[in-house]
């Protein structure tokens, strides 16, 4: 057995003795451990003794009250509600204390001075609102000893004006966003930027990015295209910022890429924050077993932290399967797109 997988199984049994042990778990999974004809506790022990749970279930973000997710240790602490989803209907929520700082400090940690500056001011451009993704881009500006500006946006607004075939709206929402961020570039010093791979096109057609200041773009949005990389590398960008491709979400937290190549025809690569998030790339049919490497599969999440415990949860996200590198000796997730996207069209507004 590997060292890392040593380290995994080890942090695999003290998230599954904390959140199930009734001095320090949350009151939802102790109910749930009650209800069961098997001890939690003792089954499981490692990442493996994972696929003893079910899959987790998207309702159960969607109408348990956040008090029942709160670890004994937490209680009497306010906590932050954080949203995924929800264009129609009641949206997924997730509560948390510390785990995004960590999670983008630890991200902060790989950043290149040259390519991020140290000191240096961020420019978010995406959705804020009810996300996590608008407190965690400013902790990790603040991190990198910067401060960070904003210019929000309703990607479930856009979503909706997509769907209802409202094309006109959608562009002329997209305008306005593109049209505040090209005013704030012009009058503030910005070295870095986040944004979607489709507001960072729409913004080059504004302006030049590397002409603005820009040194490195921190790209969010799960599809992003060996073409559609390519394309950013070289004409939006003008093969003179670093483009950072990230996977992420209110649930799993922040995947980081494998540094893009021409020779490996810009494949953008994530490996998960482990141990704090697994994820694991199944056969759609059977969902115990993953698929070989390579091959195409449905993603299959994990989060393991103190704040937050989801066992097996499947994302409406699939991958290519692809090997351990160095700096990341665990399994990673290639071309991530919507789950079905090679069979129907999916909307993903400005994702």
């Amino acid at each position: 057995m590997t060292t890392e997988c040593k380290r995994l199984d080890q942090h695999v049994a003290e998230i599954i003795d904390w959140h199930f042990s009734p001095e320090t778990g949350c009151d939802f999974w102790l109910d749930w451990a009650r209800q069961q004809d098997w001890d939690v506790r003792k089954t499981v022990r490692t990442a493996e003794d994972l696929k003893h749970f079910p899959h987790f279930e998207d309702d159960w973000l969607r109408f348990v009250e956040p008090d029942h997710w709160v670890p004994k240790s937490f209680k009497g602490r306010p906590y932050n509600i954080f949203e995924t989803g929800g264009t129609t209907g009641m949206p997924k929520q997730r509560i948390g204390w510390d785990d995004y700082k960590r999670d983008y400090e630890s991200f902060g940690d790989t950043l290149k001075d040259t390519e991020f500056p140290r000191g240096q001011n961020w420019l978010m451009m995406g959705p804020t609102g009810p996300r996590r993704l608008r407190l965690a881009i400013e902790h990790l500006a603040n991190y990198r000893g910067g401060s960070c500006y904003f210019i929000d946006l309703d990607p479930r607004w856009v979503k909706k004006l997509i769907t209802n075939g409202e094309y006109d709206q959608a562009k002329a929402y997209m305008e306005h966003v593109i049209d505040q961020a090209t005013i704030i570039l012009k009058h503030r010093r910005i070295a870095a930027l986040f944004t979607t791979p489709k507001l960072l096109e729409a913004l080059s057609e504004k302006i030049s990015i590397p002409e603005a200041g820009i040194k490195g773009v921190f790209c969010g949005g799960t599809e992003m295209s060996p073409q559609t990389v390519r394309f950013l590398v070289e004409e939006v960008l003008e093969g003179r910022c670093t483009l950072k491709p990230v996977y992420g979400n209110t649930l799993m937290g922040l995947a980081h890429s494998k540094p893009l190549t021409a020779e490996e025809n810009y494949s953008v690569c994530y490996y998960p924050p482990q141990p704090w998030a697994l994820l694991r790339v199944v056969n759609p049919e059977q969902t115990d077993q993953t698929v070989d490497y390579d091959q195409w599969g449905r993603v299959e999440l994990t989060t393991l932290t103190r704040e937050f415990f989801m066992p097996r949860f499947l994302e409406r996200d699939e991958a290519i399967r692809r090997r351990p590198i160095e700096g990341y000796p665990w399994d990673g997730v290639a071309e991530v797109r919507p789950f079905g996207a090679s069979t129907q069209t999916i909307v993903e507004g400005v994702y």
